[in-house]
């Protein structure tokens, strides 16, 4: 099975094996967004439980 394009672009695996993300509205349009909030969308996160399968199923780790 293939992996995905997009997502092995967009994720990447921690050591401990969960997924890493970027968060999103961070690209363009940035003038008028706060300070704050261009601060706060420049740490990562990690994928919800809920998606953890499908991202997983892309990546090609299922």
């Amino acid at each position: 099975m293939k992996t995905n394009s997009g997502a092995k672009k967009r994720f990447s695996l921690t050591g401990t094996g969960k997924i890493k993300r970027k968060h999103a509205y961070k690209s363009h349009i940035l003038t008028k967004k706060e300070t704050k909030q261009k601060r706060n969308l420049t740490h990562s996160g990690l994928v919800a439980k809920v998606d953890l399968g499908r991202v997983k199923l892309m990546l090609g780790l299922k």
